[in-house]
């Protein structure tokens, strides 16, 4: 049975239950917001989404822009500790997806590289890792 959720930003929207992404200690700052769907905004015909809403399931005001973190030049290796990958239920790394928050700042649109999400795409269970220290650098721009 599909469960639907008036939002403030995209109206109405429905999910199938096994549409849900389970977050077992929400996100930092949202930890009450434990379950999630995911959905992209209409795009041009035959154009893949450069991004993805992340909705709230158990606050219809609280969604998430998210994107892979390539699109900015970024590519994570992340270990994950046990208990990391116990809460996933992850066993293979080839389930495990990275993406970013989005967050608008000013004029335009950053992506909050130090608190990556790792989903499970099979087990629909997600996680946000959040680094203490991350010393990066960014791929130079190839169209510049």
């Amino acid at each position: 049975m599909n469960m639907n959720i008036d939002t403030p930003h995209a109206g109405s929207i429905g999910t199938a239950p096994d549409h849900v992404i389970e977050f077992p200690e929400g996100l930092a700052g949202f930890e009450d917001c434990r379950r999630f769907t995911l959905y992209h905004p209409e795009t041009a015909e035959g154009a893949a989404p450069r991004y993805f809403i992340l909705q709230s399931l158990d606050d219809p005001a609280v969604a998430f822009n998210i994107a892979d973190p390539s699109l900015f030049g970024f590519n994570y290796e992340i270990n994950l500790t046990d208990e990391e990958s116990s809460v996933l239920d992850l066993a293979d790394p080839l389930e495990a997806a990275v993406v970013v928050i989005l967050v608008k700042d000013g004029e335009g649109v950053r992506a909050n590289l130090k608190a990556p999400l790792i989903l499970n795409v099979r087990a629909r269970r997600g996680i946000q890792h959040v680094f203490s220290g991350l010393d990066y650098r960014l791929a130079p721009n190839p169209a510049e």
